[in-house]
């Protein structure tokens, strides 16, 4: 049972409801809802074991063998089908595994962790100890899966279906960042009632060589201008290799926005935002819009190599306007070594000697998080305003 609710709220959790996304932030959620798995297919595995070795004691026969009699039954066997799918689902979701699969073959043996939970119901109502004879625990069990299941269907279905009816959205232009980076821009109707905000992403599915069915998360890399949405991909190898060249005029089916990455969580009018390689994407949008909230910026953004460094005249041009400061650092950090690393405390308190006083936007890849969220802590910024958003977790 505990098990199942655990199940149950991991897939409320990440039905992308804006009202659970907006306010906890997309970030933090995937924390949890990993957390949550990981307790639930362990609970649900020791069911599977435990369960079969008390029948196998009770009928005198050995666990195998009582585990076959059990799945002669329908209502078992979709359930053991429905555990191993959480099973597959687990094993491809832990780091050594997923970081040697695509993006869109992760995504896809993911899916079957819904399947998995539902093949599951049926014989929990049929067998359940606790349910049979209760007619209200039984209704409340239903009641669970519908919300669960409602919650998933109406906003990872409907909801992105009929945004991307309303808006009609297509690429407009793809514009060259980078060797290995470009801007996607997209337009379409009535953009100036999309309620996105500096900082937040989208889901985006392209409809072209098959890719409806792989939605992709990436960050508005410009301030919402009511006309048009900027994204900027960097290519991974995977989809985002073939979006480097996706021809305009391509259809897109639109799904968000989403997180809670935003200067809407501003509780100062000093800002630090620290941005590594391409976590400068959202943290580029969120600097832009500090101008308009009258905040003071500071931007410290670190790339491996010149080449590297992303909207530098942008940039340029956004400190010069809004009167922030702009501070671009060039090089690995273990070219650091016998020198002050730009990312340890000391270096961030060089550049930034009052960020004790301003809230701290914070975006990268892990180690890059977890160094820079070290250093900032260790320079006095309470937790409640560091505000981060991990790249290729």
């Amino acid at each position: 049972l505990v098990g199942t609710y655990l199940a149950l709220l991991g897939v409320a959790l990440m039905s992308r409801a804006p009202w659970i996304d907006h306010v906890v932030g997309s970030d933090r959620l995937a924390r949890w809802h990993r957390w949550i798995g990981i307790g639930s297919v362990l609970l649900l595995s020791l069911h599977v074991v435990l369960t079969t070795t008390a029948w196998a004691m009770a009928s005198g026969v050995n666990p195998v063998a009582e585990f076959v009699a059990l799945n002669g039954t329908w209502d078992v066997l979709l359930a053991t089908v429905g555990m191993g799918l959480l099973l597959l689902v687990a094993v491809s979701s832990m780091r050594f595994v997923r970081r040697r699969l695509e993006y869109e073959t992760w995504y896809g043996l993911h899916l079957y962790a819904y399947l998995g939970i539902a093949l599951a119901f049926l014989h929990e109502v049929t067998m359940g100890s606790d349910l049979i004879a209760d007619p209200i625990a039984l209704a409340t069990w239903v009641g669970l899966y519908l919300v669960a299941f409602g919650l998933l269907l109406g906003y990872r279905v409907v909801a992105p279906v009929l945004l991307t009816l309303r808006h009609r959205p297509r690429v407009a232009a793809v514009v060259r960042e980078s060797a290995d980076t470009v801007s996607i821009h997209l337009h379409g109707q009535r953009f100036e009632r999309i309620d996105a905000r500096a900082g937040q992403f989208f889901r985006l599915r392209f409809l072209r060589d098959g890719g409806w069915w792989r939605p992709h998360p990436f960050s508005l890399s410009a301030e919402p201008d009511g006309r048009t949405l900027r994204f900027t991909v960097k290519d991974l190898g995977d989809d985002s290799h073939r979006l480097q060249s996706i021809p305009r005029g391509t259809a897109v089916v639109l799904e968000g926005p989403y997180g809670a990455f935003t200067a809407d969580r501003l509780t100062r009018r000093r800002a630090v935002l620290i941005a590594g390689g391409v976590g400068i994407t959202p943290i580029r949008a969120i600097f832009e819009s500090l101008t308009a909230r009258g905040t003071r910026g500071t931007l410290v953004y670190r790339a491996s190599d010149a080449s590297d460094v992303l909207f530098g005249r942008e940039l340029e041009a956004i400190a010069a306007a809004g009167g922030h400061d702009l501070h671009i650092i060039v090089g690995h950090r273990r070219d650091a070594a016998g020198s002050m690393d730009p990312l340890s405390a000391a270096g961030i308190a060089g550049l930034v000697p009052d960020i004790a006083d301003a809230d701290v936007f914070i975006c990268g890849g892990p180690s890059f998080m977890d160094q820079a969220r070290r250093s900032v802590r260790a320079l006095g910024v309470p937790a409640n305003r560091i505000h981060d958003e991990r790249f290729g977790d």
